[in-house]
């Protein structure tokens, strides 16, 4: 591999890392209503498990309350039974058309776990982040024993990879301490 193609896929490796940290961080709880919060839910119909998003519409009216409309209104028990099973701590309540989530806010105590959480989720992407950072540079060693890369350009390589380890790990800190206001505001 040339420098450019180890950058490239170290950089792209760690964008992963960040995009994944974010979609983790969509599931945890703030005191407000988001779709977000039931992203995750799998519903057993058809035969097979399907995400919620593809089986009804999800909104939310109001800051503490979320709204599923399915579209196929047949599904509207499964779809119930997956929330439950779901563990979300929510609710469902069901009128036949549609089922309405209301989001109690956190207490405290609920909220530094969720904090805690973060931070796991967090500390998790820079480990990834710092292993992406730990293959690079194995590759950068491989390349210049085997001589197709210059003892200057591995160096230059691994300085590059330590810059973009840096950038990504300063990312993956300010999305957990905004997602970390957000608990902490709800």
């Amino acid at each position: 591999m040339s420098a450019e193609e180890i950058q490239l896929d170290a950089e792209e490796r760690m964008e992963k890392a960040v995009a994944h940290l974010k979609h983790s961080l969509t599931g945890i709880r703030t005191g407000r209503a988001t779709p977000g919060l039931v992203d995750s839910i799998r519903v057993e119909v058809y035969g097979s498990q399907t995400p919620l998003k593809q089986l009804a519409s999800i909104g939310t009216p109001e800051p503490q309350q979320i709204v599923i409309r399915p579209y196929d209104q047949s599904t509207i028990k499964e779809i119930e039974k997956a929330i439950v099973a779901g563990d979300l701590g929510l609710n469902p309540q069901n009128d036949g058309h549609m089922i309405r989530l209301n989001v109690p806010a956190l207490s405290t105590e609920v909220r530094k776990k969720m904090v805690a959480r973060i931070k796991e989720l967090s500390e998790e992407a820079k480990v990834s982040i710092r292993n992406i950072r730990r293959d690079a540079n194995k590759a950068a060693d491989t390349e210049e024993k085997e001589k197709t890369m210059s003892e200057d350009d591995r160096d230059r390589v691994k300085s590059d990879i330590q810059d973009l380890t840096k950038k990504y790990e300063t990312q993956v800190g300010e999305v957990a301490k905004a997602r970390e206001t957000e608990v902490m505001e709800g």
